[in-house]
């Protein structure tokens, strides 16, 4: 078996519902469903992370397993501290390019998926 198979499933995929024992509600979890799509299929993230988001994909263990995993925590850490270097050290000319291409993944999805729901404690309240 070739590492062009490991990147596909092993079967069928879980579904949005499944993730709502992490998720506050179902916007989020279709949210992480399509993140765990994203990494498991993005060399970048490392072979952890894609293995990682694959089993989660695949049903074989849960997002609890994974954010109780300190196996897949150091990954998740590991790449988290990486970006945040990459970061850091981005021109003022890099850094606008970024946040660019930000806006237009964020309109991407949302032409794709609607627009994002705000949370909770971004939505204003009433004051009667």
């Amino acid at each position: 078996m070739g590492a062009a198979d490991d990147r596909e499933p092993d079967g069928p995929e879980i579904s949005d519902e499944e993730l709502l024992d992490v998720a506050d509600n179902p916007a989020q979890a279709a949210e992480l469903h399509r993140a765990l799509r994203t990494i498991a299929k993005t060399d970048g993230v490392g072979p952890e992370l894609q293995q990682m988001a694959r089993e989660v994909l695949s049903g074989r263990i849960g997002m609890r397993d994974v954010v109780e995993s300190d196996r897949y925590l150091s990954a998740i850490g590991a790449r988290l501290g990486e970006m945040r270097t990459a970061a850091e050290s981005m021109s003022p000319e890099e850094r606008a390019a970024s946040e660019k291409r930000a806006v237009k993944l964020r309109e991407q999805s949302e032409a794709e998926y609607g627009p994002d729901e705000p949370e909770e404690w971004e939505r204003p309240r009433d004051r009667n």
